[in-house]
């Protein structure tokens, strides 16, 4: 195996390909970057793949390949298009209820769509852009389509919920005292000192803490929550990145440290479909590998997570005001999350 393996890579050497024709996988985020490569790997093993982006035209070119195979094609999933705008409520209930009138099955979930280091702003909604759309989004798809989730579990193939969360998380835990409304101090929506990483940064915490909630709520009834940082890659995602950092990433000597969207899709799939982790969640990997602690005073490209994220309480607190925030109430019956 290289040292950086590719999402194919991974299929390859767990003996994926055609292996998963019964099972349904749901991912986010489509339309470029690690969603795409995640989907281009995940199609050789002929799943059922729905393909969740916010921009239809946008995935309909870039994913050519995938929707109109060519008769050489070694593949042979069944792919639809699903639209999803992660920043809207709204958007994200017409999704769940456009999945479940096409599948009564989903196997895997993979959380991928993500904003980062956005202009301050607000959601239609009213809440922070960024902890919208990598967050709320995400939580709202989840808990309606949770029970659908737990349905498809079996013994021997229990349902995932994958994560895609970064390194970024080290830089902040979640705040919540101006939880997903306040532009970072004021809350009077004008942006004063507002920080775009830190809030990126604290989102991709809420992903973590999202992933170990599910875990600890539902890994005993076969549905396991993980979460995953792909590594550091340059995509879409980075167009509102300050163009200073940028350079900074560019440099030469950086080069080394930075995957391909193949190369960090590659932890993704490991997640979701590799063989190590039937049965088991609450874990954050990188590498391709169950990650570890941070060291003290690591740089930006180094491996490890903070250990804020194994914060219970603070998980439990957010999974409750997630649950108020997007309208999820628990009707004591198992029936909801």
């Amino acid at each position: 195996m290289p040292t950086h393996p590719t999402a194919l890579d991974i299929i390859h050497s767990q003996n994926l390909t055609h292996a998963l024709p019964d099972k349904v996988i749901l991912i986010t985020g489509c339309s470029s970057g690690i969603g795409a490569a995640t989907a281009r790997a995940l199609a050789h093993t002929d799943a059922t793949l729905f393909l969740a982006v916010r921009d239809i035209p946008k995935a309909q070119h870039v994913l050519a390949d995938l929707l109109t195979p060519a008769p050489e094609s070694s593949t042979n999933s069944t792919i639809h298009l699903l639209p999803l705008d992660l920043a809207s409520l709204t958007s994200v209930r017409h999704a769940a209820t456009e999945f479940l009138r096409h599948s009564d099955r989903l196997h895997i979930l993979i959380a991928n769509g993500a904003v980062m280091a956005t202009p301050p702003g607000r959601t239609a909604d009213g809440f922070e852009t960024q902890f919208a759309t990598n967050h709320l989004g995400h939580f709202l798809l989840f808990a309606l389509l949770a029970p659908v989730l737990l349905r498809s579990a079996t013994e021997d193939f229990h349902a995932r919920v994958v994560g895609v969360t970064s390194s970024a998380h080290r830089k902040s835990g979640v705040d919540f005292e101006t939880l997903g409304v306040s532009l970072r101090g004021n809350g009077d929506g004008d942006g004063d000192g507002y920080d775009p990483a830190r809030a990126y940064a604290q989102s991709k915490t809420a992903n973590i803490y999202m992933m170990n909630e599910i875990e600890r709520r539902f890994g005993a009834r076969g549905l396991h929550g993980l979460s995953v940082h792909p590594g550091d890659i340059f995509t879409g995602l980075q167009k509102h990145v300050d163009e200073e950092i940028l350079r900074e990433w560019r440099r030469p000597e950086m080069k080394p440290y930075l995957k391909t969207a193949e190369q960090g899709a590659a932890t993704v799939v490991v997640a979701a479909v590799g063989r190590e982790w039937e049965g088991r969640g609450g874990v954050y990997l990188e590498d391709c590998r169950e990650g570890e602690p941070a060291r003290p005073g690591c740089r930006a490209v180094d491996p490890g997570y903070a250990m804020h994220i194994w914060d219970q309480e603070s998980a439990e607190r957010l999974w409750e005001e997630s649950r108020r925030m997007v309208g999820v109430h628990d009707d004591r019956k198992g029936n909801d999350i």
